[in-house]
């Protein structure tokens, strides 16, 4: 006969008793201190006595303390004390749920959570997946514990009550929006500790380590995105979600690894794919690149010419991606003659009284007031074709292969959007093709290096000549010239607003970066007609 040994003959023990009916148990008696009754044999201290007649006990103690002490002492004394778990009762597979632990009606288990010994999960409660409920703990009715929750021993949470997810100290984790997106992408009960990354204007970027056999290990890049300047980070991510989709699928039609050479975008764990922060800003994760490097500036020529080929092959890959499809996150974003009205407008402002200091440098923008429709006026009456481009493409936005040194992967997809083929090959001139960084103070340092300039049209070339109209190829010259003013202008013209837009270190950062650009520009002008002959010599090979 399947027979059950009950310790506690009150209102719990009798719903025990009743359960053990539902559960196929042909009878079920009581040990109880005060109750009398036909079903009750003995006193709690008595249970020694019943185990061999009883090999089946449980501890039905509403009291926690109570309840896990007897649990304890029935297992001590050679008694088998399963869980008792309602047939009502939803109970995940890859659950564990401990000894004389109860799962009253209703109640639901879900996966991957742990119950220890003696635990009452009454009728109607929850507790969510990944969570742990110590010993002789009592889940309330109808209450909630939500997922990667710790409930101590002996803790009783309330009827109704809801216990949210227990968190842990984060080595690097300074605020609580750092912590929160940790959170949000599901790194937070896992991740070693975090630290600053990366040498970006914009954006705030973090490495995420996660703990492996051989130790930490960079697994992720977590970055708070700069909402002045994306003021649309859903249109930003479902650019990049879509660009970057496609391109694995190219990539893998080519034979390459999908992995490491493009970006892998991973939404929230509600499916989202940014996490916004109690201020508001938006937070997102990409797979970290394993043996990949990153280049500040050109430190072997070859390595420029693979910048050139590697953006070159980006835009080739999504000759096909409708570009219509994409937002327009930052409007106008190389449109150069607003841009010049923008610098015009901060010009007449001049909030932060600085004009006075870069008289100079006004001067050589407003000389240059024509330059700046050059390429607007060709896309405008359809000489040159609205593309795919990255919109950002300096070298530091590729990632080479560290044993190869070949370029990999192109990173920085925000400014991902329509826009023209010269202005992302004049982008990366302006940036590469200088002998110095872009904030360097020693203007006798930086100087246009128009070898470097021949190495990357060379790669460009190689990558997008049969794609590229005749047009095009002709433009790629002024696109290096105009993309530079134009960075030069938005430096100046952030420096003349205060300093909003890009990260400085120091009050005059802005005006060195503009000085440095149009450095570049002067020395660009001097040689224009060798820069044409250039690309003309390698288009045609």
């Amino acid at each position: 006969m399947k027979s059950l040994l009950i310790l506690g003959a009150g209102g719990f023990g009798h719903m025990i008793q009743e359960m053990a009916g539902i559960l196929g148990y042909e009878k079920a008696v009581f040990l109880d201190d005060a109750v009398k009754g036909a079903d009750v044999v003995g006193k709690c201290c008595d249970y020694r006595a019943f185990v061999k007649n009883y090999d089946t006990a449980v501890a039905a103690l509403g009291d926690n303390g109570m309840r896990l002490y007897w649990t304890e002492k029935l297992m001590e004394a050679g008694y088998h004390v399963p869980p008792m778990i309602h047939p009502s009762a939803v109970v995940s597979p890859s659950a564990v749920i401990g000894n004389g632990t109860f799962v009253m009606q209703g109640a639901v288990v879900n996966t991957h959570t742990v119950v220890e010994h003696g635990v009452l999960i009454n009728s109607g409660a929850v507790v969510d997946h990944d969570s742990y409920v110590g010993c002789g703990a009592h889940i309330g009715l109808n209450s909630v514990v939500k997922a990667n929750c710790k409930i101590d021993s002996k803790r009783k949470v309330e009827a109704g009550e809801v216990v949210f997810s227990t968190r842990r100290k984060i080595d690097g984790v300074s605020s609580r929006d750092l912590e929160d997106a940790l959170y949000a992408f599901g790194f937070g009960l896992q991740c070693s500790y975090v630290k600053p990354f990366g040498e970006g204007h914009i954006n705030e970027t973090y490495a995420v380590y996660m703990p492996t056999e051989d130790g930490d290990e960079f697994a992720y890049i977590l970055q708070r995105v700069n909402n002045n300047v994306f003021k649309d980070p859903a249109g930003v991510m479902e650019n990049i979600f879509g660009v970057t989709e496609y391109l694995r699928n190219v990539i893998r039609e080519e034979g390459g690894d999908p992995d490491r050479e493009t970006l892998s975008c991973i939404k929230t764990k509600t499916g989202c794919t940014y996490f916004e922060d109690s201020e508001g800003q938006p937070w997102r994760c990409y797979n970290y690149i394993p043996n990949s490097v990153c280049y500040q500036l050109v430190e072997e020529p070859e390595q420029f010419y693979q910048s050139g080929n590697s953006f070159g092959h980006f835009l080739k890959q999504l000759g096909n991606y409708p570009a219509s499809s994409l937002k327009e996150t930052i409007p106008d974003f190389h449109n150069t003659v607003k841009r010049f009205g923008n610098f015009q407008r901060a010009l007449h402002r001049d909030i932060k009284n600085r004009a006075v200091t870069c008289r100079g440098e006004i001067s050589f923008v407003l000389e240059r007031e024509q330059d700046c429709g050059v390429l607007v006026q060709q896309q405008e009456e359809g000489i040159l074709p609205l593309r795919v481009t990255h919109n950002d493409t300096k070298l530091n936005n590729i990632l080479f292969d560290a044993d190869t040194g070949k370029g990999l992967c192109i990173i920085d997809l925000d400014t991902i959007m329509p826009g023209l083929a010269a202005n992302d090959f004049g982008d990366s001139i302006r940036f590469g093709a200088a002998t110095a960084e872009e904030d360097e103070q020693n203007l006798d340092l930086v100087h246009f290096d128009i070898s470097l300039y021949e190495l990357y049209v060379k790669g460009y070339l190689e990558a997008t000549k049969d794609v590229l109209t005749p047009e095009e190829v002709e433009s790629l010259p002024w696109g290096a010239r105009l993309m530079t003013l134009e960075c030069g202008m938005r430096f100046l013209t952030d420096y003349l607003e205060g300093d909003t837009y890009f990260k400085t270190a120091y009050p005059e950062h802005n005006l060195v970066r503009a000085r440095t650009q149009f450095r570049l520009v002067d020395e660009m002008e001097q040689q224009f007609d060798r820069m044409k002959e250039i690309v003309k010599k390698y288009c045609q090979n």
